[in-house]
């Protein structure tokens, strides 16, 4: 086989493996691959069998990583049938909503590289929000806009946009995994974890659709407010952010009791 060959079959396999749902055949692609060049002494060859080592093991930590965060799920999940998770995204910015997602997978679901939101890259989250919502049993998005953070605080106005989120599923969940918070008033039982994002699957996905869609707003803000740089900055405050704000004065997303002391 020529090299070029034995290269196009390895990019094909290291890709297959960096899909969302990496099929277990998939890894063996990659294991077959390494048997059978594995002896080649060819300089090239065995560079990409080294590089293809390093994938499949690469695949194997995801997958117990993965596995780990569907067992501490369970462990909290004990006698409960319907669970949902549930995480914010949009506490800090000076600017645009804070928004939720709850999110009731199936039972034994599982997709790799869920995780916090803030530890994947953009292309990641969008490509895992599209199969997590296609593949939920149920999902829904809850958010406050800033007149009503500016009314009633950002950690009510969260409460607020999580029950929101709760009250918009297609079914009742029995228990509510929360990150690190406790919603108060709602009537199925409850436990928040802190950093549950990245310790459960069900926070961890719910943290990226939450991201993905609170992102997708605020670019489509951006259009209408484009000197602030909602489509980079997504209402936080960068250098950028605040030296527009000291320029044009707040536009009529901006949380006013965030950047009351800008101008001062």
């Amino acid at each position: 086989m020529r090299l070029s060959e034995v290269r196009s079959i390895e990019q094909k396999i290291k890709n297959d493996l960096l899909l969302c749902k990496p099929k277990k055949y998939k890894r063996q692609n990659a294991v077959d691959f390494v048997e059978k060049y594995d002896s080649d002494t060819r300089l090239n060859v065995m560079t990409l069998v080294k590089a293809m080592k390093n994938t499949i093991k690469k695949y194997d930590n995801e997958e117990d990583r993965i596995k780990r965060l569907i067992e501490c799920e369970k462990n909290y999940s004990k006698g409960y049938k319907i669970v949902a998770g549930i995480d914010e995204v949009g506490r800090g910015p000076l600017a645009g909503p804070v928004m939720t997602c709850a999110v009731v997978l199936p039972s034994d679901y599982s997709i790799h590289y869920v995780n916090d939101s803030k530890k994947l890259s953009a292309k990641q989250r969008e490509e895992l929000a599209e199969v997590l919502k296609e593949d939920a049993i149920s999902y829904s998005i809850g958010l406050c806009d800033n007149n009503e953070i500016d009314d009633i605080n950002i950690l009510n106005a969260t409460y607020l946009a999580m029950k929101k989120a709760i009250e918009g599923l297609s079914i009742e969940p029995d228990l509510v995994l929360v990150d690190a918070l406790t919603i108060p008033d709602i009537r199925m039982d409850q436990v928040g974890i802190v950093h549950g994002d990245a310790k459960t699957f069900s926070i961890g996905a719910a943290s990226i659709i939450a991201k993905v869609e609170r992102d997708h707003l605020m670019e489509e803000l951006d259009s209408k407010y484009p000197e602030y740089g909602f489509r980079n900055n997504k209402g936080y405050g960068t250098h950028e952010h605040i030296e527009a704000l000291k320029e044009f004065g707040p536009c009529p997303i901006h949380r006013k009791t965030f950047i009351s002391n800008f101008f001062k």
